[in-house]
């Protein structure tokens, strides 16, 4: 049986990201989707929230499973016994960041590969960095981007936020 890991933070996950779990799903027996405890990022959402927004939105797939990690990747790779990890890539510049990761990742573990999935045309800008810029000011606007349970969650968080700022 062949163990693919999907890592990233998933801040929130979106269409993108889910697009290349199903693709991911396809081909390999089991897709482990890795939320990362600890990016060196401002989040949104803490992991516990993450994790529970991945596993509704691939609720409907049999072969995907959600897990959160807080060790290196190629570490995480190792104990879940995947043999592969896969990315995606949206544009040139995804491509030189994957490309450095991919070799550093071979240099710690050169049992493990690297595959990367072109994201879909509807998908090669879409970001979740982008993503929560906008909905800081129309959370709405990205209800085609996400899931609807984390549509749903941004409402909430950018409602909460909304309403502290007012009360400045």
């Amino acid at each position: 049986m062949t163990i693919a890991l999907y890592p990233g933070s998933f801040d929130p996950i979106t269409k993108g990201h889910l697009d290349i779990a199903r693709r991911s799903a396809l081909i390999f027996d089991k897709v482990i989707i890795g939320v990362y405890d600890r990016p060196n990022k401002q989040l949104l959402f803490n992991v516990s929230e993450r994790v529970e927004m991945a596993k509704k939105a691939v609720e409907d797939i049999a072969n995907i499973e959600v897990r959160f990690y807080d060790i290196l990747t190629v570490q995480f790779a190792k104990e879940i016994g995947a043999r592969v990890i896969v990315r995606g890539l949206r544009m040139g510049s995804d491509f030189e960041k994957e490309f450095e990761m991919a070799i550093l990742n071979k240099k710690l573990d050169p049992e493990i590969e690297f595959i990367c999935f072109m994201a879909s045309l509807q998908y090669q800008f879409l970001s979740s960095s982008l993503l929560k810029e906008v909905a800081t000011f129309n959370a709405s606007s990205c209800d085609d981007f996400v899931p609807e349970n984390v549509a749903v969650a941004l409402h909430e968080r950018f409602a909460q936020k909304q309403n502290s700022w007012q009360r400045k």
